[in-house]
């Protein structure tokens, strides 16, 4: 069994929003500190994807920028909406 080490960490925050989270804890049956550890883990893994999407955008420009090779936003449109009908097309092939 794999057991995590955890450290405490300081949060300073204003009245108002300690009573906030005391208030929509008390509604959720639940403690501040389990919300604000939930809100803290959304916000890292929600930054850590925009981050890697960010670095998959910069990649495919660059590839773009080398290659000339794409589809257009036309052919995209085209083929997403043949998804789920009889006439169901495969994906458009790259393109200078």
């Amino acid at each position: 069994m794999t057991t995590t080490l955890r450290q405490t960490t300081t949060l300073r925050i204003d009245q108002e929003m300690k009573d906030r989270l005391k208030s929509l804890a008390d509604d959720r049956h639940s403690s501040a500190h389990a919300l604000m550890l939930e809100a803290i883990v959304e916000y890292v893994e929600r930054e850590e994807k925009r981050g890697q999407y960010r670095k998959e955008a910069e990649a495919a420009w660059q590839a773009y920028q080398e290659t000339g090779q794409h589809i257009t936003a036309e052919e995209t449109i085209a083929w997403l909406e043949s998804w789920g009908t009889n006439a169901e097309q495969d994906a458009p092939a790259c393109h200078k």
